[in-house]
């Protein structure tokens, strides 16, 4: 009952907010059971208080989160404590607490430099949160300003992305950032020491991947070929190529291939977050996101713009054909012969396209439109299981 009551509560009071610290008491505790936050970075108790006219960045997550995900808002807290109009707060969401997930939670919070609910009962607030800000157990951040207004509704998508750069992390800075065609180098830019240099100097860079290693050499090869083609030099074209998975001595990273498949994933969350058409932002994000399971694939960028992206197979014809295109450079310049000659392969070859979206993201898109074709694209549902305990575990 005190859920339901608490529920309706909060609906009405986000019709007309109008301070808060009011908000937030009536999203965490019961009626007089007002408890202090925890300071992160002295690791003492303070006053609710801190809070007052203040901008508040809400990080809701279940007690299974990563590092990463922590270390994310690490670099946010450290830019806007320096002015002191935002606060970053811990919420975590746990239907029932027991001893476990008490001292999970002690680990967490001991990471963590922002403030953090202690509240060791589920807020008040959980069917609010779960159905009006769509938490389903992944990490959100609701971003409010200091009348409760909600700015944002998840813009954690938004800053893994872009970081500081999402600054005042508000629905619309994300519209803002969401039409940018400069998304690859928000991504890029951590994976390797030589892509920021690559961008700065606005070099063409070929970002590859793929499941099949062979296609993986033998793109690399024709790459290479063709960035080194005197044709390319005397028109001082220069191309750079970035394995993605690959560390800075070419070893095999899978922590750099999740890292960059979760920012696409982000990517595309953040553009379905938003109310708008789709755009030719939005389907590049669709058709690389479509790729992730292929044999290889391609995104080609200018500095930090996208050009285009591709399927493996499509992308390696264009280059295995560079002999019958490349005088062409001369004359329209290389990514305008590029895009043209790969819009030429696209016509014989056919592929479908197949986007996986886990469930966990928040709002899931009603219908989706093909990113490479006018169609809507069907929907199923698929199941899957990645045995993280161990396959055995799971056997009784």
């Amino acid at each position: 009952m005190k859920v339901t009551e608490a529920y309706w509560k909060l609906v009405k009071v986000f019709r007309t907010p109008t301070e808060i610290m009011e908000i937030f008491k009536g999203l965490i505790y019961t009626k007089d059971n007002v408890q202090p936050l925890i300071d992160g970075s002295t690791k003492k108790p303070v006053s609710i208080e801190v809070l007052k006219r203040k901008n508040v960045l809400l990080f809701i997550s279940s007690l299974d989160i990563s590092d990463d995900d922590i270390s994310i808002l690490r670099p946010i807290h450290d830019t806007i404590k320096k002015e002191d109009q935002y606060k970053i707060i811990w919420i975590p969401i746990v239907d029932e607490w027991t001893e476990d997930s008490k001292k999970k939670f002690e680990i967490l919070r001991s990471k963590m430099p922002w403030y953090v609910v202690q509240y060791y009962s589920p807020i008040a607030g959980i069917r609010f949160v779960k159905e009006k800000w769509n938490f389903t157990g992944k990490p959100s951040v609701v971003v409010l300003n200091p009348q409760g207004k909600v700015e944002c509704e998840n813009a954690f998508h938004m800053i893994r992305v872009w970081g500081i750069k999402a600054f005042p992390f508000t629905s619309a800075r994300e519209e803002t950032l969401s039409t940018s065609r400069e998304w690859i180098g928000s991504i890029g830019a951590g994976i390797h020491p030589n892509i920021e240099n690559w961008i700065k100097d606005q070099k063409y860079i070929f970002f590859y991947g793929g499941k099949d290693k062979e296609w993986i050499q033998q793109f690399t090869k024709r790459a290479t070929a063709i960035a080194n083609d005197p044709v390319i030099k005397e028109a001082k074209i220069s191309i750079e190529l970035h394995c993605i998975g690959k560390g800075s001595k070419g070893e095999d990273d899978l922590g750099i291939l999740g890292r960059f498949w979760t920012g696409i994933e982000s990517l595309f969350i953040s553009k379905t977050q938003r109310k708008t058409d789709t755009d030719a932002v939005a389907l590049e994000i669709q058709k690389l996101l479509s790729y992730k399971n292929e044999s290889g694939w391609v995104v080609l960028s200018k500095g930090s713009t996208v050009a285009l992206s591709g399927h493996g197979t499509t992308m390696l014809k264009v280059l295995e054909d560079f002999d019958k295109w490349k005088e062409v450079v001369r004359e329209k310049g290389f990514e305008s012969t590029f895009k043209e000659y790969h819009n030429k392969v696209l016509h014989t070859a056919h592929i479908c396209c197949r986007i996986d979206i886990p469930k966990a993201s928040g709002k899931i898109p009603e219908n989706m439109k093909c990113p490479d074709c006018p169609r809507i694209m069907e929907t199923y549902i698929s199941f899957k299981c990645c045995h993280i305990d161990g396959a055995a575990n799971g056997l009784h």
